[in-house]
């Protein structure tokens, strides 16, 4: 089947898929930081402190996704999608109106579950389950999504800004979600469910040739060296654009210039998403899983060493060579090694790991600001830990190979 074939003959599927990522947008950091500045002034915070508030809504929503990402190997993700997009809009409402700090954290965390967590969540694990043969093009489709996201509102909300109030912005987010339901409705009229797919429907792991549970992979290797990667791109992706308005001001850029660098980042993870999908379909993941981070290693070594637009632009586009791997090897990674029947419980485990690293970087980017270490100094070390994950990666290859082969 071509491409072209494939994506027509499964639109409908794919495009609620894309549908569900983009719409995570509104809790996802990239989003939510563009106000930092805003929420900063308006709460009198500093750097470490909206940091730690951030960190702590988002490690809470990490902990609750353990349990609530396993619905998706009960329930629809037509209902779920639906259920989840109607808290994401009225916690984009009341964000509008919020005017207490004690409020603050719970909105934060409503955002970040519904949005980052669970609304990105379904969309991976149905794309994951739903397709076998073409498991990494249908995961590169449908995280399209995110990458759309990350194209156009970062301007869009940065010119906003220019001219409207900020409360506003959040009401059309609002809006815009809840006109997104009835289109979710439709593109899933027909609907694949866990419970309908047959047993011998289901995709053993190649571990072993069985389903593995979310308490055996928990007992696994495999997954604990693989944990610091599963951390590496949230914590420090997630710090990279939660830092946005504090980086620009420190390489003497403006928020807009920083913003306008953001389409090649796109185009960049785009690319990156449309060949991992190929790749994985064509090769497994086990060959692309020591090397898929080192783009990124060297684009935050660039980002700390430059005050030049220009390579802050080589930084991206090399950043979303592995934001676009990043969106397809994971998901991929979980059903190949260890099954789709428990997929939704076990990837629930490991989205609440990535959400609870993307708590962790802003909260300790921020601490370190505020001791006056700029986040532009740390991102060399950065480095350095995503090398580090890199070379685990390596060893968990090879020990599978040894194993298994």
């Amino acid at each position: 089947m071509t491409f072209l074939n494939f994506v027509t003959k499964n639109k409908n599927w794919l495009g609620a898929g894309a549908l569900l990522t983009l719409s995570s947008s509104y809790g996802q950091t990239f989003f939510i930081s563009l106000f930092a500045g805003k929420i900063m002034e308006g709460f009198s915070l500093t750097d470490g402190q909206w940091g730690s508030v951030y960190a702590l809504s988002t490690a809470f929503s990490a902990i609750v996704m353990v349990w609530a990402g396993a619905l998706t190997d009960k329930f629809r993700a037509r209902s779920l999608g639906v259920m989840f997009l109607c808290i994401l809009a009225f916690t984009c409402f009341l964000m509008s109106l919020v005017t207490s700090f004690w409020v603050l954290p719970i909105l934060i965390f409503f955002l970040r579950f519904s949005g980052q967590g669970m609304l990105s969540h379904i969309g991976s694990v149905s794309m994951a389950r739903w397709f076998v043969a073409s498991r990494g093009k249908a995961l590169a489709i449908a995280t399209l999504g995110f990458s759309f996201g990350e194209a156009i509102l970062p301007m869009t909300v940065a010119f906003l800004l220019s001219f409207l109030y900020w409360r506003s912005i959040w009401v059309a987010a609002a809006v815009v979600s809840l006109i997104t339901i009835p289109i979710l409705i439709k593109l899933l009229k027909v609907e694949r469910t866990p419970q309908a797919n047959s047993e011998n429907a289901e995709t053993v792991g190649q571990l072993d040739n069985r389903h593995w549970t979310r308490n055996q992979v928990l007992s696994h290797w495999l997954f604990w060296l693989y944990f610091p990667s599963i951390m590496s791109i949230s914590m420090w992706g997630t710090a990279l654009f939660f830092q946005q308005v504090h980086l620009t001001s420190t390489k003497g850029w403006s928020l807009l210039q920083f913003t306008s660098l953001i389409p090649v980042y796109t185009c960049s993870t785009i690319l990156a998403m449309m060949f991992y999908g190929w790749a994985i379909d064509r090769y497994g993941t086990s060959k692309l899983l020591s090397l898929y981070q080192i783009p990124m290693a060297l684009s935050f070594f660039l980002f700390g060493i430059s005050d030049s637009l220009f390579m802050a632009g080589i930084a991206f586009a090399l950043f979303g060579i592995t934001h676009g791997a990043n969106s397809t090897i994971p998901g991929a990674f979980w059903a190949e090694n260890f099954g789709t029947k428990n997929l939704g419980s076990i990837k629930a485990m490991a989205t609440a790991v990535s959400v609870f690293g993307s708590a962790l970087g802003p909260a300790l980017s921020g601490i370190l600001i505020d001791y006056e270490i700029p986040f532009s100094k740390q991102m060399p070390f950065i480095s350095v830990f995503v090398i580090i994950c890199c070379f685990l990666n390596w060893i968990a290859v090879n020990k599978i190979k040894r194993i298994y082969d």
